[in-house]
């Protein structure tokens, strides 16, 4: 008898989630039969009505905490509004995790048992965070406003939200512990959308448009679906192969600062793509891609660091070597107001010394791999910069080129200088010509 209710046990406790699941899944669905819920007319009537506002912490203290995080009622919201435009029923989107339920918890290291336990709390996380990016990055790309989804004086999914909520979305897509896998995401949209919406690729290129570091980065073509956010923009930040830089032995770690550089005759210059990867050094010109930095860029700067020391997947740590680089030849505001003026990095954060400083920060975590084709960048760096006549030149330039008046100066003394030589020469050659001929010249002439 005791060994029969044993038994029964785990089919009790199916039996309850089951139900549990159902609960949920049928209090979402009433909501949506809710007169009110979901419409557009309906929300903007109640938006108007608030004017007087409890003032978020973000906005008092000037901290970059996320405002949307403790709304949850946001991301209902969005589920409400991406059912009731589908016209799916929830089950079907639970039903598409739920399958793929044992790879979504694996992609999450050290899990709580709490979740594992609670399948159905877990799959609920995921539909909800899932369903609110979609109509996140689906109002960026004027999908759900085109539609008219959504009230024009909505707080989130509107252009109000797109210019004060989005970019703390953003930053919160790219923490590195607050990762979602694509692959929730990929379920989504093929029940939403269609199978030919949810391929790899598409997959990709929508979050990529969301969370680039980059203006109109290159579409991602192969390569597998990506992990999660971040993987997406590190494939991105790193598209193309790497450059080889062709190096006769010498492979150095370090490089001097841009100014050092520049008073060595170094020039700078953007890279012809964006790439990290695309650094490279050529007859006296070092090419660097060009990064815009504002206050988001050492966060995901230190989140794609971490990805790459923690992910052995991520492959070689090219991230962290760019990073590593960028603190070698920025080491004070005056680097950095240099590598602005040639267009190499768009400084955003208003000033050259807090440009400078992040870097600082920055490249006190990077290391450069003994096998790192920047070795060899640095080598023909450091080579080029010890020749001598590169040295002179530069000097010369830079004390004289930007004086018109040391030019000019400059040029009087080589033109007295080229007199001076003429009038010597003249003034020699009269001598010779009164020396007696010796040698054959004169037997030639007695013989004659």
């Amino acid at each position: 008898m005791e060994e029969k209710e044993g038994r029964s046990l785990p089919m009790e406790d199916d039996d309850r989630r089951k139900e549990e699941e159902k609960a949920w899944v049928v209090r979402v669905e009433n909501l949506l039969k809710a007169e009110g819920a979901a419409d557009a007319a309906a929300e903007a009537a109640t938006w108007r009505k608030h004017s007087i506002y409890r003032v978020p912490a973000h906005i008092k203290n000037g901290k970059h905490t996320s405002p949307y995080g403790p709304q949850l009622e946001h991301k209902l919201r969005a589920l409400l509004h991406l059912l009731r435009r589908t016209g799916r029923p929830l089950r079907d989107l639970v039903a598409a995790l739920e399958a793929v339920a044992d790879r979504l918890e694996d992609a999450y290291m050290d899990l709580d048992d709490k979740w594992r336990r609670d399948r159905d709390g877990f799959l609920q996380v995921m539909v909800m965070d899932g369903c609110f990016l979609l109509e996140v990055m689906a109002t960026a790309a004027d999908e759900a406003a085109g539609a008219g989804d959504y009230a024009r004086n909505d707080p989130v999914f509107s252009r109000h939200g797109e210019l004060y909520m989005f970019p703390f979305v953003r930053r919160d897509m790219l923490m590195i512990e607050n990762q979602l896998p694509l692959l929730v995401l990929q379920r989504l949209v093929a029940v939403v959308r269609g199978p030919d919406a949810a391929t790899d690729d598409a997959i990709n290129n929508m979050v990529l448009r969301f969370v680039s570091l980059t203006h109109d980065p290159p579409a991602m073509r192969g390569g597998g679906l990506a992990l999660h956010p971040l993987d997406v923009c590190h494939r991105s930040l790193l598209h193309g192969r790497p450059g080889q830089q062709v190096c006769k032995g010498r492979r150095d770690e370090f490089v001097p600062s841009a100014t050092e550089l520049d008073q060595a005759g170094i020039q700078f210059a953007r890279s012809p793509t964006r790439s990290l990867h695309d650094i490279r050094f050529l007859r006296g010109v070092l090419y660097i891609p060009v990064l815009a930095v504002d206050e988001t860029t050492e966060h995901k700067l230190f989140s794609l660091m971490a990805f790459e020391q923690l992910h052995a997947g991520a492959g070689a740590n090219e991230v962290t070597a760019y990073v590593f680089f960028m603190d070698n030849v920025i080491k004070s505001a005056a680097d950095a107001r240099l590598l602005c003026a040639k267009g190499v990095v768009w400084n955003g954060l208003g000033s050259d010394k807090e440009v400078a400083k992040m870097f600082n920060r920055l490249g006190n975590k990077a290391v450069l791999g003994k096998r790192s084709a920047l070795r060899a960048v640095h080598g023909e760096v450091n080579a080029y910069r010890e020749t001598r006549w590169n040295e002179w030149r530069a000097s010369l330039i830079q004390n004289h080129a930007g004086n018109p008046w040391a030019i000019i100066s400059l040029a009087a003394a080589v033109f007295l200088l080229v007199l001076t030589v003429v009038q010597t020469v003249y003034t020699v050659l009269p001598y010779y010509d009164q020396q007696p001929q010796t040698g054959c010249r004169a037997r030639l002439h007695d013989e004659l």
